[in-house]
């Protein structure tokens, strides 16, 4: 298990915890959190299946990411399935937290769930998932579809691949730390036959 503290850039602060299949071996799940000059991009991708190749492929989304931040999210998209072709391909999702109208822009092809989960005066919570669009970026990339949400201090996103289980929104302690919260989920959601990564990221605003 890769060991973090809480990070902090302009408009979140954020933790990740990642832990690979083969102990020994290169995980497959890789992320990328950005400062751009419109806020701060965030991206979790999964190569497919496990291994060197598995890990090959999602570093180079995640270079390719790093390399096209200040394009759009779907260009983004775009651009990684031009650099993934002739690989085993990655799923991938990205949130755009945006400085000057509050908002986050996110979309996702594949398998990493992302929850946006709001904090609420009365200190409950409501969380809304992202759309997922069937397909593989580097192989079969589907239409994809950005979806626009208004974020407030105190709000989360969380971007999970599949080697943590769903349902891991249930009995989270908000009050945590971002990386009190991706080792929680780490520990209690993770799944024994696969890698897996958990970004959390809380937005604090400019």
């Amino acid at each position: 298990m890769s060991n973090h503290s809480t990070q902090m850039t302009r408009l979140v602060e954020w933790g990740v915890a990642s832990r690979s299949l083969d102990c020994d071996g290169e995980s497959g799940d890789y992320y990328a959190v950005k400062l751009i000059h419109s806020g701060a991009l965030l991206a979790v991708v999964d190569g497919l299946g496990h291994g060197k190749q598995a890990a090959e492929s999602a570093k180079l989304a995640v270079s390719t990411v790093y390399e096209y931040t200040e394009d759009s999210i779907l260009s983004v998209f775009a651009r990684c399935h031009e650099q993934l072709k002739g690989t085993r391909g990655v799923v991938m999702s990205l949130a755009l937290f945006n400085a000057a109208d509050r908002t986050m822009t996110w979309a996702g092809v594949g398998n990493v769930e992302g929850l946006l989960i709001r904090r609420r005066i009365d200190s409950a919570t409501r969380a809304n998932s992202l759309m997922l669009g069937s397909g593989v970026i580097g192989d079969r990339l589907p239409r994809v579809r950005a979806s626009i949400k208004t974020v407030s201090p105190g709000d989360f996103v969380i971007l999970s691949t599949d080697g943590i289980r769903t349902g891991f929104d249930e009995g989270l302690n908000l009050r945590s730390t971002p990386q009190q919260i991706a080792n929680s989920i780490m520990a209690s959601h993770k799944r024994d036959d696969d890698d897996a990564l958990v970004l959390v990221a809380r937005y604090v605003g400019l």
